[in-house]
């Protein structure tokens, strides 16, 4: 069934426009161990369109043949027992700089308003392999509104994932969330973060969950950098007492040094 869903695939379309497929087979099952219902991966192949090509899948023994393209088969498919399946990301359309060691720079509580907006995004980007993710910092003023890009293999949680860091000292306004998912249609990206030293309004909030967003404000972020780090940060600023309802007529933009908070405009 992999191969031939391969071959018609193939078949069907163009060779400029289909260089390579990626099967995964599940089969829908009972978890013996809970009783509910499962749909573990039991084969995941990915394959490119010369490599298949060269085959004569008439003649072919399916095993062998799957075998010859790396292909991930269950050791044992009655029993039901799964493979991690195959996933590949298309990261040519981003530009990635040097990975910067901030963690070892560090001192034992920094406060992150400190740091430099490359600083912080390389922080960030450390802070995401630390989680288990693969990550990368883009290249300053080329990156399309994109800080940083995590990818992780999880088929039903990962994906391409962009992340936006915002090291300021104000309110981040929902008119940054409404842009990062311009940004996410426009890379086809599975989530989106948004992660800042600051604070988001209930409005951001909600729209960001009704729209694949994450939002990690400061208090949140010191809990992860402890977390997978090991380091007691100082976000730098506290939200006010009171937040209003809706932050529908925030700008987002940092605004001008009040009450002793520092401006970040250049961020």
């Amino acid at each position: 069934m992999a191969l031939r869903t391969l071959n018609e695939i193939f078949r069907a379309t163009a060779g400029d426009v289909v260089d390579a497929v990626v099967f995964n087979g599940r089969v829908s099952t009972i978890d013996k161990a809970t009783g509910k219902p499962a749909r573990p991966h039991l084969l995941s192949v990915s394959a490119d369109r010369a490599a298949f090509a060269d085959l004569v899948l008439a003649a072919v023994e399916p095993a062998a043949c799957l075998t010859r393209l790396n292909a991930l088969v269950s050791p044992n498919p009655f029993d039901m027992e799964a493979v991690e399946p195959f996933i590949a990301f298309d990261l040519k359309r981003f530009r990635f700089t040097d990975d910067m060691d901030v963690v070892a720079g560090l001192d034992s509580r920094p406060n992150l308003l400190k740091l430099s907006p490359t600083e912080f995004e390389h922080l960030v980007r450390q802070l995401f392999i630390a989680m288990g993710a693969e990550a990368w910092t883009t290249i300053p003023s080329k990156d399309g509104g994109v800080d940083a890009v995590a990818t992780s293999k999880n088929l039903f949680f990962g994906g391409v994932c962009l992340i936006q860091a915002k090291r300021w000292s104000g309110l981040v306004g929902l008119e940054s969330v409404h842009a990062l998912t311009g940004v996410m249609a426009d890379h086809n990206a599975t989530r989106g973060v948004l992660v800042t030293t600051s604070w988001f309004g209930r409005a951001s909030e909600e729209f960001a969950n009704r729209n694949r967003i994450t939002l990690v404000n400061g208090a949140e972020l010191k809990q992860l950098v402890k977390q997978h780090l090991h380091i007691d940060v100082i976000p730098g600023t506290s939200p006010p007492r009171r937040l209003r309802a809706s932050d529908n007529t925030q700008t987002g933009r940092p605004g001008p040094i009040k009450n002793g908070a520092v401006s970040d405009a250049a961020d």
